[in-house]
Formats: C-alpha cells, sequence, structure tokens
C-alpha cells in the first residue's frame, strides 16, 4: 500500500519525509537547499511535483522524483494545477518599467509533462488570476474586467463563449461530472446583491438566482457532485448597525433551481463551512465564542449539532466518516474529532500554535504545524492518528518553517478507514503545555494563600449579608453549576459522546412549504404587476408566472 509523504519548506530548503516511521527524508528526492525557494505543489492526482526555485519552476515525476523540467520565470510568485495535472499555471506579478510602460503577460499557461510554454495571459488584478478548468478539462475559463471568458479543448486562441456585461465580482466553475454549472456573484451598489447560476453554455437562461443584501464579496464551496454550492456573503460594514464586525450570510444554491437561506440559531460571525465528500450534508462553524457546530443536509434542516467550543475551522478526512472541529488563531487550540456515521465523539485534544492542518489521502492521519510569518517561533509539524495520538513531532528548532503538504494520490488508492475507539500507541510532545494552575503571587507561594475569583465570595464581605443578596448568590452559583454541566467532556461514556440529533416534525415542514409558496406566489403577483405596467419579463420570471396555477392548488391541499 502507498504511504503517503510530506513535503516541507522552510528557511533552509525543501526537503520530502516519509510520513511513517522512521520518517527518514525521501532518498530519491532532489532536496533544493536553497533557502529562496518560494512555493510548491504537487498536482492533484500526485503524479508531479513542482516548485519555484531562484528564478526557476522545477517540475519532477514523483514516481522517480526525476526532474522533467526547469522553467526560467524570473518574478514566479505562485503555482496552480488544471484539475487532471495536464497544465501547470505559473503566476508572476504584473508590473511596468518606463522602458515597458504597458507592462507585459505575467500569468503562463505550460505542459506539466515537459514544461513547454502553451499560453501566456495578462492579470493586471491579483484577484481570480488562477483559471479554471472543467474536471474532464475540456473547458477552461479566466476571469477578465468582470467578464468570463471560455476556451474548449485547450485551444487558448480562440474564445468560444462569454459572458459579459454583468460586472462580476467573482465566478466558480462546478466539479464533477455533472453538466457543467457556473455561479456567478454580481455586487450592486444599490439594492440587493446577487449569485447568479447557469449552465454552460446557455448563458441566456438563469438556472437559479439568489438575491441577498449588504454583500460586498463572497466565497463559495461547491460540493463534490457539482449538484450544489454554499455562498458565504460578508461585508465589512453592517448597515443595520448591530454589528462592529459587519455582516455575513449563508446561501445554498442547487442545480437543480432550488435556492435558500441557512439559517443559525446564534448570533455572531459564521466562521466556516464545509461540504461532507458524499455531498449530502455540509457543517458550519458560527457564533461567538464558545462558538456552536451544526451539521445541515441539501434542505438547510439542522441533522446534528456537535455542541459548542473554541472552534472556528471544520475539516472533512478525504472520505467524509471523520470530521474534525478545531480553534486557530486567537483561541484556544483545541480540537474534537467525531465519527459521524457513529454520531460520537472520538477524542478531544489539544493542538497549541497550530497554523496550518491537513487530512492524509488515507484518511487516517493528519498533521499539524506552526509555521511563519504567523508565528515565528517553536516552528515545526505533527503527524496525528484520528484516535487523538500524537505519532510523530518534527520541531524546526531556530529556524522558520512556511510551507507543509501532504503527497496527493490518484482516487481510489486508499480504503475507507473503519474507525476504532481504541487508542493507538503514540508520543508524548516536547512542546511546553502552559500551566492551567492559578496564578499566586510571589509573597503568598509558600503559605496557605487561597485564590479568590470575582464571582466568589470577597473576605471583604460583611457576615451580616441580606436575604436579597443570599438569594441571588444561590441563583449564581446554581447557574455556574448547570453550565459546568453542559460543557462537553473528554468521554468514552456514551451518553457524553452522543451528539444531539435533530429531528424535523412534519408540522415544521408543511408550515415552512406553506410559507415558501406563500413567499413564491407573492413573487408571481409582483412580475404581473410589472407585466401589465408594460415592462417585459425574462425567461426566468415567465417560467415562474407558469408555475402559478400549480403553487395555488399545493397551498390548498397543505391548508386543508
Amino acid at each position: 500500500m502507498a504511504i503517503p509523504n510530506i513535503a516541507v519548506r522552510g528557511s533552509t530548503g525543501l526537503t520530502l519525509y516519509q510520513s511513517e516511521s522512521p520518517y527518514d527524508l525521501v532518498s530519491k528526492f532532489p532536496s533544493d537547499v536553497s533557502s529562496t525557494c518560494k512555493f510548491m505543489l504537487f498536482s492533484p492526482n500526485g503524479k508531479h511535483f513542482a516548485w519555484i526555485n531562484n528564478s526557476k519552476v522545477v517540475i519532477v515525476k514523483t514516481s522517480d522524483w526525476k526532474t522533467i523540467a526547469e522553467v526560467d520565470y524570473p518574478k514566479a510568485a505562485q503555482l496552480a494545477y488544471s484539475c487532471k495535472g495536464t497544465f501547470l499555471i505559473v503566476y508572476e506579478p504584473f508590473m511596468t518599467t518606463p522602458s515597458n510602460p504597458k507592462g507585459s503577460p505575467n500569468v503562463h499557461i505550460i505542459k506539466t509533462a515537459d514544461g513547454q510554454l502553451v499560453k501566456s495571459l495578462e492579470y493586471r488584478d491579483y484577484k481570480l488570476w488562477t483559471p479554471q478548468w472543467s474536471s474532464d478539462e475540456k473547458i477552461c475559463a479566466r476571469f477578465l474586467n468582470g467578464d468570463v471568458l471560455f476556451y474548449e479543448n485547450s485551444n487558448f486562441d480562440n474564445i468560444v463563449h462569454r459572458i459579459k456585461g454583468l460586472k462580476l465580482n467573482n465566478y466558480s466553475i462546478s466539479p464533477g461530472n455533472q453538466p457543467l454549472n457556473i455561479l456567478c456573484f454580481i455586487p450592486a451598489k444599490t439594492g440587493p446583491s446577487n449569485g447568479r447560476l447557469f449552465q454552460y453554455p446557455d448563458f441566456s437562461t438563469i438556472v437559479a438566482n439568489k438575491s441577498f443584501f449588504q454583500a460586498d464579496r463572497v466565497e463559495i464551496f461547491w460540493n463534490q457532485k457539482g449538484t450544489a454550492s454554499l455562498m458565504l456573503t460578508s461585508t465589512d460594514v453592517d448597515k443595520t448597525g448591530a454589528s462592529y464586525y459587519g455582516k455575513q450570510g449563508l446561501h445554498l444554491i442547487t442545480s437543480k433551481g432550488d435556492t435558500s437561506q441557512v439559517i443559525v440559531n446564534k448570533e455572531g460571525p459564521l466562521y466556516n463551512a464545509a461540504w461532507s465528500p458524499s455531498s449530502n450534508e455540509f457543517c458550519v462553524i458560527y457564533g461567538f465564542m464558545p462558538a456552536k457546530a451544526t451539521l445541515y443536509n441539501l434542505k438547510c434542516d439542522p441533522v446534528i449539532e456537535f455542541g459548542t467550543g473554541t472552534f472556528n475551522a471544520v475539516y472533512y478526512n478525504p472520505f467524509g466518516n471523520i470530521l474534525l472541529l478545531a480553534g486557530f488563531g486567537n483561541v484556544q487550540g483545541n480540537a474534537e474529532l467525531w465519527d459521524i456515521n457513529g454520531k460520537k465523539k472520538i477524542k478531544k485534544i489539544e493542538i497549541p500554535d497550530t497554523t496550518f492542518l491537513q487530512w492524509s489521502p488515507d484518511g487516517k492521519h493528519f498533521v499539524t504545524a506552526t509555521t511563519a510569518p504567523r508565528l515565528k517561533v517553536s516552528n515545526g509539524y505533527k503527524i496525528w492518528h484520528y484516535s487523538g495520538a500524537l505519532l510523530h513531532e518534527k520541531p524546526w528548532g531556530k529556524d522558520e518553517l512556511y510551507q507543509v503538504v501532504w503527497q496527493n494520490y490518484p482516487q481510489g488508492t486508499f480504503k475507507t478507514p473503519n474507525i476504532v475507539f481504541k487508542a493507538v500507541e503514540g508520543i508524548a510532545s516536547s512542546q511546553p503545555i502552559a500551566s492551567k494552575q492559578v496564578y499566586r503571587p510571589p509573597h503568598a507561594r509558600n503559605s496557605d494563600f487561597k485564590p479568590t475569583s470575582l464571582h466568589e465570595d470577597s473576605s471583604l464581605e460583611t457576615k451580616n449579608q441580606s436575604k436579597a443578596y443570599l438569594k441571588m448568590k444561590k441563583k449564581r452559583e446554581a447557574k455556574r453549576q448547570a453550565k459546568q454541566m453542559q460543557d462537553v467532556e473528554d468521554s468514552n461514556d456514551d451518553k457524553q459522546n452522543a451528539v444531539k440529533i435533530i429531528d424535523v416534525p412534519k408540522d415544521n415542514e408543511k408550515q415552512l412549504r406553506i410559507k415558501k409558496i406563500q413567499s413564491d406566489l407573492k413573487s408571481i403577483n409582483r412580475f404581473k404587476t410589472l407585466q401589465s405596467s408594460g415592462k417585459e419579463l425574462d425567461n426566468n420570471q415567465m417560467a415562474r408566472l407558469k408555475l402559478e396555477n400549480g403553487l395555488i392548488a399545493e397551498l390548498k391541499q397543505l391548508q386543508l
């Protein structure tokens, strides 16, 4: 069976390590000791590996780690692969000089097999510089001045289709073998912004449209099958004044034309959302700390609630049977691993100072790393087992670690791991753990000093306390104890590890459907008013008018 390797880039250069004992260097890999290595990347199928060193882009085959191409690009800063790894895209920052005031093409598409240049493109703005391919690589799209240009069969000299005039801010091509869909984000200076779904190559017909207010930018997350997408909208300023940190929203759009908003039941920011590899459900982390994690189905109904914790990131393993909830940045470095099928918590671990986390292609291991420039001390990486056991630790000493990445493998290389709750033998971390003891001032460290908190009785309180004070004190104590009972404890007890499974009552589904039909009928009445005033309706609006009789009949049936 294949053993995934780990590529590591730091101030000492680029190296490749084994991910199983004895965790040695891969001897055949041509280690690049140059400290000027800027970026590295495996192809999606793992057959090729490329990195930027000094003024060159180097490509090697992972079967024997032999160099197949070295291409000169003095200002290369980033790399990207096409879906099947046929092409490697090299990005250089766009620059103008007195001798060349118009600048030169700065995005280069080269063949992975031999490094030959296929096409050079010009991108003045760093945003959306990466061309996007369909899963079979027959169609390629690129962003240009608010339009999307399409090429077919790797002919980059002939633009076959174009989405123009919409002044797009973002777009994304669907993955998978479904009919190719393109989701576009159209911001608005006044009125609502729109997420609009088209099916290639018919851009005159709107498959689905979702409108939302207060959306300056959007992140798009497709499921693996390409049948549904999440749009995480955000704005820097909340015009309602409800939040100092702006406003966010999460919306679902499907290839069937359905749209809906994901409703969360706790106030606060939306930190992260991730699709399950099964493409039938997704997990969202939201709310002020301690944040909440909830699993939703394709109807945006909550299915499982994982409770609260210091989470702001979610990671599925490649097979979707293990979910990892983690906290990075300015929150406490904890992680929880969950068995999705069994709906049980596997383990809770501490991962302090972590800036990067990635699952191994085998679905059983994951790596955490502390990297620069986010943190310039205690750099290094650790390899973990899904049971929570630390298997390997590689400190980076006084040097800086920049990037850690697993080697990719073709789909089907590894089998779905069977989850066993028995702990795997691991090692103890050499990283010092912050003390959890209460601080004692120097003069009290060798005495019977008992620390107090703001919630405890003070020695300055009078002995004769009023009945109202005692009653309030009793309520506070009961509330504090109730809160402690609700905390998720790390235990193998099934009752503690069981998640909250939400069963949506049929009556609630009925009421939600009634509200949805009533909302659709209001929209149809609005379209009829516009039509009677002489305004021409588009194809999507005309199609919705034809649904009126069917919606009225369904509404009457539901109200019986």
